[in-house]
């Protein structure tokens, strides 16, 4: 991809709104719902952009939903795109670009995890703090795209510090149960094993998923301010005596459905005013 085929991506969104968004925000498994608390002004399904991979998960419906939360200007990915797809993580991470495109300089992303913490349970949420990404490939191998970013990239604060301290406060205020950890991203789409869930405590994460590490490199990349929310739906691999299912994931989703729409409606307004 060159940034000209990217501004092609912009000229197809902007043939059908001019909407420029505030937030941009990622939608993960079982949490697409949110959408309904948008007053909705444009929805364009991935499908209509050219260059855009449309998502084959069905638990994704694969839209950019433009709208406004209360008066702030936001458009929601319902639905992203995962490498286990057969999607490269550049492929996979082309909905962030656009969203900067089209005027975003902030982003959410959220997501359904496995927690890895004992002190976890399902039902909580983590606000990811660091990540470990070393099971994936970078978004940023090849041709680096210096309108977007620079060629090395630092990663010491891929998530805003400020936002995140003043999100968990507001969340302890709220009694939502919320934790801060660190996220590490795997391909999938099979679930980890006992032993891997053993070395990614070891290497110290909290939680793990198939997503969002990525694209935060991405959203790093073009200095959009970050801010990312993990939901734990289960305990990952060898923590309980049971088997993970996907479907459990998005049941676990749905019970916890309104304290989600409390947090993630925190964080847009918490980054809008700071």
């Amino acid at each position: 991809m060159e940034y000209n085929d990217y501004l092609k991506m912009v000229n197809k969104v902007r043939e059908i709104t001019d909407f420029k968004p505030e937030i941009a925000i990622v939608l993960g498994t079982g949490l697409g719902e949110f959408a309904d608390n948008i007053k909705v002004v444009s929805v364009i399904n991935y499908k209509e952009i050219p260059n855009l991979p449309i998502s084959t998960n069905s638990d994704h419906k694969g839209r950019f939903v433009f709208g406004y939360f209360k008066d702030i200007p936001v458009v929601l990915m319902q639905g992203r795109l995962h490498c286990y797809e057969g999607f490269s993580s550049e492929e996979a991470t082309r909905p962030i670009r656009l969203t900067h495109l089209l005027g975003a300089n902030k982003i959410i992303l959220t997501n359904a995890v496995g927690g890895i913490n004992t002190k976890y349970h399902p039902g909580d949420f983590m606000i990811i703090d660091d990540h470990i990404d070393c099971f994936m490939p970078s978004p940023l191998i090849g041709k680096n795209i210096v309108e977007f970013g620079p060629r090395f990239l630092d990663m010491s604060n891929p998530y805003s510090n400020e936002i995140n301290e003043i999100l968990y406060k507001k969340a302890k205020e709220e009694n939502l149960p919320v934790h801060k950890g660190v996220f590490i991203q795997y391909s999938g789409p099979q679930f980890e094993t006992k032993a891997l869930i053993r070395a990614m405590r070891t290497l110290g994460a909290d939680a793990c998923g198939m997503s969002t590490a990525i694209e935060a490199v991405v959203s790093n990349h073009m200095g959009m301010k970050t801010v990312a929310i993990s939901f734990i739906s289960n305990m990952a691999c060898g923590i309980l005596d049971k088997k993970i299912t996907n479907e459990e994931v998005i049941e676990e989703a749905n019970k916890s459905k309104e304290r989600f729409t409390k947090l993630l409606s925190l964080a847009i307004e918490i980054f809008h005013n700071n």
